[in-house]
C-alpha cells in the first residue's frame, strides 16, 4: 500500500472489559489486538524517512521498523527489534504514556489520530510470550567485570538487561521479597499483570542477571561494602518510595492511608486476592483519594474493586491540570468513580474510636499559573463542607527515602534529599556508583526511568572497561 492508501485506514480501537463488568474485578482493562487488528494499525505506519516518532522515545526504539515487521506479519521478528533497546516492552506497552511521547510526534496525528505505537508493542511482546517463543539474544562474552544494581524497578532492570548483554555479571539487590519495584507494589493488577511483569524479569535471568531479594542495601550492606567486595561499578535505581502527607488535623485516624501503602498492601500483598490472601485492609464503603496523578486514579479504581460503593477523587484543581493520564481518567470515569474537582481537604474528622468518619473540604478557584505552569488553586472563603467518608488515601506525591544516602559517605543528595548525577551518564558525586529514575527525578514514569537506566548502562560500561 502507498502512503495514501494507509492514510485512509482508521485507527483500530482497543477492545476492552465492560466498565460494569471490570469495576468489581482486577483483570486486565484492555483487552489487546487480534493479530488482524494489529497487521491493519500497523499498515496506517507511513514509515517516514525522518522518523519523528524516535525522538519521543527515551529508550531508542526502532519504532517504524518494528512496525513494518507487525504489518508483514512477523510478529517475532517485531518484539526482537524492540528488545534491541528495551527490555521491558510488556510493561512499557501498557503503563507508558506514549500520547505525550512516541504517538505525540508521530506525523499520523498532524491530520487524525497517530499510529497506536504502545499498543502495538504490548500485542508482540504478548504475542512471543504466549508462542513460548522467547528468544535469548546473543551474550557477549565475559567481560570479567561485575555490577550491582540496588533496586529493581524499571531503571535497575534496563540496567541489568543491557550490561548483561555486553557480558558483565550483574546481581541487582531488591529490598522487598518480590522483585519489580514500582511494577509490582505501585501499578495495580488491572493496568499492569503481576504475571507480566514476572515474564519480564524471568527473561533478565534467563540473560544471566542474579536477584537477590530481601536485600536491603544500608542494612544488609552498604553501597561501600558492595564496591570493597569486587563490584567494579553500583547503580542505584532506588525509586521515590516515601509517603508524603498534607499535615493537616486528624491524618492519625485509623483509615488514613498513605497511596504508598494503601497501594501497596492491595498488589504485593495480594489483598486483591481476597479470601486466597487474607490481607489487612480497610475496604471501606465509602473512600476518598486524594490527588490528581496517576497513583491518585489507580487508588480510586483499586477502592472501587475492594467493594466500595462510592469513591471521591478530591483533586484541588480542575480535569485540565490533572497530571494523570487522559485514558486512565476516562476508565475512572466509566467505572464510577466521582471527581470531586476544585476541592481541597482541610481535616479529617473521627469518632471516639479512632477511626476517620469525614472530611471538612473547601472549594477551590484558579488563579495564575504557578512554577509548574498550571493555575494555582486558590481557597474560596465560607465554602467548606462536609464529606462523610470512612477511608482516606492520600495520593499528593512521594519523596526520597534517605537510607542509602544517610549511609553512603560522599553521596551528594539535593536539598530534597534526591541523589545528584550527569544527566548524560547518571554518574553520582561518588566515584563508581550512579543512579536514576525516581531517586534522581522524583516521581516520574516507567520508560523515563528506563531512559536514564540506559544512559547510566552505557557509562558504567565505558567506565568498568577501563578501569
Amino acid at each position: 500500500m502507498d502512503a495514501k492508501d494507509r492514510m485512509k485506514i482508521s485507527r483500530q480501537p482497543m477492545p476492552e472489559q465492560d466498565p460494569k463488568v471490570r469495576a468489581r474485578n482486577f483483570d486486565e482493562v484492555p483487552l489487546g489486538y487480534t493479530p488482524n487488528m494489529a497487521k491493519i494499525e500497523a499498515l496506517r505506519c507511513i514509515q517516514c524517512k525522518n522518523r519523528p516518532c524516535m525522538e519521543g522515545c527515551p529508550v531508542e526504539i526502532d519504532i517504524p521498523g518494528f512496525i513494518a515487521l507487525i504489518a508483514e506479519g512477523d510478529f517475532l521478528g517485531a518484539i526482537r527489534k524492540i528488545k534491541e533497546t528495551n527490555a521491558l516492552p510488556a510493561v512499557c506497552g501498557r503503563v507508558c504514556p506514549q500520547e505525550t511521547q512516541c504517538e505525540e510526534l508521530c506525523v499520523r496525528g498532524k491530520k487524525g489520530e497517530p499510529v497506536a505505537i504502545g499498543r502495538l508493542e504490548r500485542f508482540v511482546a504478548d504475542y512471543e510470550r504466549a508462542a513460548g517463543s522467547v528468544a535469548i539474544p546473543a551474550i557477549a562474552k565475559p567481560s570479567g567485570k561485575r555490577i550491582a544494581i540496588v533496586g529493581s524497578g524499571p531503571a535497575g532492570l534496563t540496567v541489568a538487561g543491557d550490561l548483561i548483554k555486553l557480558g558483565h555479571e550483574v546481581t541487582i539487590f531488591e529490598a522487598l521479597h518480590i522483585p519489580g519495584g514500582v511494577l509490582v507494589y505501585g501499578i495495580p493488577e488491572f493496568r499492569l499483570p503481576k504475571a507480566i511483569v514476572a515474564a519480564e524479569i524471568d527473561y533478565l535471568k534467563r540473560l544471566g542477571v542474579k536477584v537477590q531479594s530481601s536485600h536491603v542495601i544500608g542494612r544488609i550492606a552498604s553501597v561501600d561494602e558492595l564496591l570493597s567486595e569486587g563490584f567494579d561499578a553500583v547503580f542505584l535505581g532506588l525509586g521515590a518510595g516515601l509517603p508524603t502527607f498534607m499535615n493537616i488535623p486528624g491524618e492519625n485516624y485509623n483509615g488514613v492511608y498513605s497511596a504508598n501503602e494503601y497501594l501497596t498492601r492491595s498488589n504485593l500483598m495480594k489483598a486483591y486476592l481476597f479470601p486466597e490472601y487474607d490481607t489487612p485492609i480497610v475496604k471501606g464503603k465509602n473512600v476518598a483519594v486524594i490527588g490528581g496523578g496517576n497513583v491518585a486514579v489507580d487508588a480510586a479504581r483499586t477502592a472501587m474493586r475492594l467493594g466500595a460503593d462510592n469513591v471521591y477523587l478530591v483533586y484541588r484543581r480542575s480535569r485540565v491540570e490533572m497530571p494523570a493520564r487522559d485514558e486512565e481518567i476516562h476508565h475512572a470515569e466509566e467505572e464510577g468513580i466521582q471527581f470531586h474537582l476544585l476541592t481541597a481537604p482541610l481535616k479529617y474528622i473521627g469518632n471516639e474510636k479512632g477511626w476517620v468518619t469525614g472530611m471538612e473540604c473547601q472549594r477551590m478557584e484558579l488563579g495564575e499559573p504557578d512554577s509548574s505552569g498550571r493555575r494555582r488553586p486558590i481557597p474560596i472563603p465560607g465554602s467548606e463542607f462536609i464529606k462523610e467518608v470512612d477511608t482516606v488515601v492520600v495520593a499528593i506525591g512521594t519523596g526520597a527515602n534517605p537510607l542509602v544516602q544517610s549511609t553512603t559517605p560522599g553521596l551528594e543528595t539535593n536539598k530534597w534529599g534526591y541523589i545528584i548525577v550527569d544527566e548524560e551518564t547518571g554518574q553520582t558525586t561518588k566515584k563508581g556508583v550512579y543512579a536514576g529514575g525516581d531517586i534522581v527525578t522524583g516521581a516520574a514514569t516507567v520508560i523515563l526511568a528506563m531512559g536514564a537506566g540506559r544512559k547510566a548502562a552505557r557509562a558504567m560500561h565505558e567506565y568498568a572497561m577501563a578501569k
